[in-house]
């Protein structure tokens, strides 16, 4: 009997790549057979983030160069049910920057009745693609 993969998925902007993402990554791909790496769109970044400096071309070229990484897919939506439908992951990797939201309780309640987990990873203190976009 061979055993079942167990798949991981994490989503991001990565448009300034960081150790903080790094260290996401790392630990995510150490949970998981294979990790799917959700990368936002153009779009959603130029109307949430309001400025970006890599198209999603380059994001996912330079994703798929992380060993961490087996699959780098470009994503529409921030919709984790959604993205569950889509990939059928067991784990959703994301900072603890976002646990206790309200959104990320609602997603958990949902992701649980499909058995997906949420797994927050500490947030890397002092590292932000925001900071540094401000020192640049």
């Amino acid at each position: 009997m061979t055993k079942r993969e167990i798949v991981g998925f994490t989503l991001g902007c990565f448009d300034i790549l960081h150790v903080g993402h790094l260290n996401l990554l790392r630990n995510a791909k150490g949970m998981c057979d294979k990790l799917i790496v959700g990368v936002c769109s153009d779009e959603y970044i130029d109307q949430n983030k309001h400025s970006r400096y890599f198209d999603i071309s380059e994001r996912i070229d330079i994703l798929r160069s992380i060993k961490y990484c087996d699959v780098v897919v470009p994503e529409n939506t921030l919709n984790k049910l959604k993205l569950w439908e889509k990939y059928k992951f067991d784990y959703l990797f994301v900072g603890d920057d976002w646990q206790g939201t309200s959104q990320y309780e609602q997603w958990e309640k949902d992701l649980e009745k499909v058995h997906c987990k949420v797994i927050y990873f500490p947030y890397t203190k002092g590292v932000s693609s925001s900071k540094i976009k401000s020192i640049l």
